[in-house]
């Protein structure tokens, strides 16, 4: 297997990494690093950003994260294609297998991978992603001002995100799959309290309609088997989220649901020179502006542990 060895690594290319990556090829770090399964991360899924700061008009999510690789390859980062499929992380150099081909030995490793949205898995949540379809409220529910949508989940989540759209929206559908929601009772006594709120429950989504935009959503009551149909112009998921973590839990702490720990008020893991930037640690906010800022975070730190421990 082809060893190779790196000052910093950067696993994931989402706005963390891509931060973290413009702040340390400019500090001389000659960071290396690998995009993953998803270049650009859940951003390259998102047609219209308009609440990033810098761009007053928006900006197509897929450009944005162009935009944010150029700038960091201006700076000579080494970005490459790539999946990392092993760690670890017992000891100095931290070895990260890629590919399973390639080992590479960094003296310090920012992890940068991300979430992924959990998704209902039928065909027409897939074919209007994007054009309707979203898993991030915050992101997306401005567009849909005035307007009747639809949300899926019974989470605090889902209850945060459908009182969130009822300040935008004409009328919020809460379609809840079960008799009663798992949300906190404060969650679920404030989403009850909203006028613009209807909660559907014992329902699952049978089918999004319309051909290239949402038209409405069909459900399907699981108790009676009746349908009905929604007329709204947009549905959102709000079922959760999945930290791409996994091949990194058996060395790095991490709470119940994957996401990995850092020190308060820094990246740092439990393992030094490990650091952790973006949705992988971050499951309250979820938005790029913070990702970013945790990016940055991540490569001062980073930047430190290496001048500290006189790395070269």
């Amino acid at each position: 297997m082809e060893i190779e060895k790196v000052k910093l690594l950067i696993i994931g290319s989402g706005p963390a990494g891509y931060t973290a990556a413009i702040y340390a090829a400019r500090a001389g770090l000659n960071p290396v690093m690998y995009q993953g399964l998803q270049p650009g991360g859940q951003l390259t899924i998102t047609n219209d950003v308009e609440n990033y700061p810098g761009y007053p008009q928006g900006i197509n999510g897929p450009q944005m994260m162009e935009d944010f690789r150029t700038q960091a390859e201006r700076f000579g980062t080494d970005i490459r294609y790539g999946i990392a499929t092993e760690v670890d992380f017992s000891g100095q150099p931290h070895k990260v297998v890629i590919d399973d081909s390639k080992t590479l030995l960094a003296d310090a490793v920012i992890l940068a991978t991300g979430a992924s949205a959990k998704w209902l898995g039928i065909e027409s949540e897939a074919r209007l992603n994007g054009s309707g379809v979203s898993a991030c409220a915050v992101c997306d529910g401005f567009f849909y001002r005035g307007q009747d949508v639809a949300i899926v989940g019974a989470g605090d989540t889902a209850c945060e995100e459908a009182t969130y759209l009822a300040n935008l929206c004409s009328k919020v559908y809460m379609i809840v799959r079960k008799s009663e929601m798992r949300a906190s009772l404060i969650m679920q006594q404030r989403v009850k309290k909203t006028h613009n709120i209807e909660i559907i429950y014992n329902s699952i989504t049978d089918e999004i309609l319309g051909e290239h935009t949402v038209e409405g959503v069909r459900i399907k009551n699981d108790v009676t088997g009746e349908l009905r149909v929604l007329d709204v112009k947009g549905f959102f998921v709000a079922i959760g989220h999945q930290p791409n973590s996994g091949i990194f839990q058996k060395f790095v702490n991490h709470d119940a649901n994957g996401y990995l720990k850092t020190i308060p008020g820094t990246s740092q893991t439990n393992i030094d020179g490990v650091f952790a930037c973006g949705d992988v640690q971050d499951y309250v906010y979820r938005q790029a502006v913070t990702a970013a800022g945790s990016g940055c975070m991540a490569a001062l730190d980073a930047e430190r542990y290496l001048v500290a421990n006189e790395f070269h």
